[in-house]
């Protein structure tokens, strides 16, 4: 009990009345005016992105290792909850945060996510959801269309029919990747000739008995980690998640994966069972789309099923501009999204659909007392049991918005993915190291010099068999050192706190094999503007030439111990630092 709290005598005439909804909207008027005010004012605080409460200082407000014995008014508990998490959360829908995939959301969706809440639907049956349950396949048919676009009669027949399912609402992207894996293992390892098939006898008997030592998954590099989640819960392994490099494009490289399939199989020599070739639609951290008809006709040939990931960019396909981006995406055998991505929806919600209404039949399955074999509950179909009712938050987005809508805003996302493209470039001393097609910048601060004299290494490598190792010794350490830059500097800018934007390390960039330290940028906050993008290249453009002064020195001696020759026309355009 905190000070300040009044104390409740526990009775059950008390907590009876907490769950009967009231005479009137009063109190739910009074309280949530009372909600809304505090998220108005944590949205309009001119504090920066996090607050300045240490995370020490956080966990000794929630240090409690006991449940609380006596109840409290629900006011308190608001106030509670105003200042020892609403104050202290993270600022994802400021126009200056655009380091990740969390985004402002529409404020409608505060609406809905109260209807949500209170009907408490449980999807996983009929009889725990009866209207959201349609709405649910209603939802499905709409994204399944936009992605396989079959013909109106084959939506016709199968929109609500109780006996297949056109794929599952998800509570995110890991979980739909998982449920497509699934199902590819179960297509890769089926019930054979007194074997019942891996979902009932096990890998181990499975493997035995299609006579391979291990099966595998095939994805680039750039793959997200769910991948090697979902091949560990499947008893795959994730050292048997195998990862293709990718090109300066960060695609998978089309050569290497139809060469690394001709090793993998037993016709030649091979000794394992692919189960999936993944392609990525949006990779997670450059935004960049495989070549998704190559490799599903490369999965074709080879019997082999076809899954994509498109959590991050499967809604831009309701643009039409993006949608040759996506070619080969309809000939997929799966493909995952995220309401809460591209959607706008807030955290968290995913989905999974399958090309083949039958596809789902594979890990179908009944219980006695809830989704029973021959009922209509949508949960004979889904991995997960229990799920909410979040596929009314794109549902009812998609109508408010539309896909007109969608557009405008992804117009808006390449604008401003453009606009800071440019004024990195402006200041001369960034370097954009990606090329983005959905929305992700990656780039590093690199005084010009540096920049230059790198360039300059590395044609008089090319040139002199002689000196190519000194030279190539020389890239190699300056990127370290800059490497180690890029880490400090995002550190100092999480310590300004006025702007966010994340950090990973690439081995695709021009600097290939040498593996790069970036900062990265995602620019879908419609309420991002130039002015702000300005704001923030001029904030990390401040903050990293302070921080150089420390960095010069040692880059100093670097350069002079390589050697090598700088064209006078660069130094002189070094001198601006």
């Amino acid at each position: 009990m905190h000070a300040g709290t009044k104390r409740i005598e526990s009775n059950f005439e008390y907590l009876r009345k907490l769950f009967i909804m009231p005479d009137s909207p009063d109190k739910f008027i009074e309280f949530g005016i009372e909600l809304l005010e505090m998220i108005h004012v944590f949205f309009q605080k001119e504090a920066g992105i996090h607050s300045s409460i240490t995370l020490p200082q956080l966990s000794g407000i929630f240090d409690q290792t006991a449940i609380p014995e006596s109840p409290m008014l629900i006011k308190d508990v608001l106030s509670e909850i105003k200042s020892k998490i609403i104050d202290h959360s993270v600022k994802v829908g400021s126009p200056c945060y655009i380091g990740h995939m969390t985004s402002a959301i529409p404020y409608f969706m505060i609406l809905i996510e109260m209807i949500i809440a209170a009907l408490n639907q449980n999807q996983v049956k009929i009889e725990t959801a009866k209207a959201s349950s349609f709405v649910e396949r209603e939802l499905l048919a709409w994204l399944h269309r936009l992605v396989f676009n079959r013909r109106d009669s084959f939506y016709e027949r199968h929109i609500h029919n109780p006996g297949v399912a056109l794929g599952n609402v998800t509570s995110d992207g890991t979980i739909g990747n998982l449920t497509a894996l699934f199902v590819a293992r179960e297509k890769a390892l089926p019930p054979d000739d007194g074997f019942a098939g891996a979902r009932a006898e096990g890998m181990a008997k499975a493997l035995q008995h299609y006579g391979v030592k291990r099966a595998v998954v095939i994805v680039s590099a750039r793959g997200h980690y769910s991948i090697r989640k979902a091949a560990n819960i499947l008893g795959i392994g994730e050292e048997n998640v195998i990862t293709i490099s990718v090109d300066s494009g960060n695609r998978m490289d089309i050569r290497k994966l139809r060469k690394r399939l001709r090793v993998l199989d037993p016709r030649y020599g091979g000794d394992s069972r692919v189960i999936a070739i993944v392609g990525i639609a949006g990779t997670t951290e450059t935004g960049n789309i495989d070549r998704l008809d190559v490799m599903e006709e490369i999965a074709h040939e080879a019997g082999v099923h076809f899954h994509v990931d498109a959590s991050w960019g499967g809604p831009a396909l309701l643009a039409e501009e993006y949608r040759g981006l996506f070619r080969g995406i309809e000939k997929a055998d799966s493909v995952t999204i995220d309401a809460h991505k591209l959607l706008y929806c807030p955290m968290s919600m995913g989905m999974v659909l399958f090309r083949s209404e039958k596809d789902l039949n594979a890990i179908k399955h009944s219980s006695q007392y809830i989704i029973r074999r021959n009922s209509v509950d949508t949960g004979r179909f889904t991995v997960e049991g229990s799920r909410s009712f979040t596929c009314l938050k794109p549902w009812a987005s998609l109508k408010i918005i539309g896909r007109e809508g969608y557009g405008l805003l992804f117009r808006q996302a390449r604008r401003n993915t453009d606009i800071f493209k440019k004024i990195l470039e402006k200041y001369g001393n960034f370097e954009c190291l990606n090329h983005p097609e959905l929305f992700i910048l990656t780039y590093r601060f690199i005084p010009v010099d540096v920049k230059e004299r790198l360039l300059c290494w590395n044609r008089e490598a090319a040139a002199s068999a002689e000196k190519r190792k000194t030279f190539e010794k020389g890239i190699a350490r300056v990127n370290r050192l800059m490497n180690a830059f890029t880490v400090k500097l995002h550190k100092e800018l999480r310590r300004d706190d006025s702007t966010f934007v994340s950090r990973t390390t690439l081995e695709s960039t021009r600097y290939r094999p040498h593996h790069i330290v970036v900062l990265r940028a995602v620019l879908i906050n419609p309420l991002t503007t130039g002015q702000y993008l300005e704001e923030i290249a001029a904030t990390q453009n401040r903050i990293a030439l302070q921080l150089w002064q420390e960095f010069a020195p040692a880059y100093g001696r670097m350069a002079e111990e390589v050697g090598g020759s700088i064209p006078y026309q660069m130094l002189e355009s070094c001198r601006i630092l």
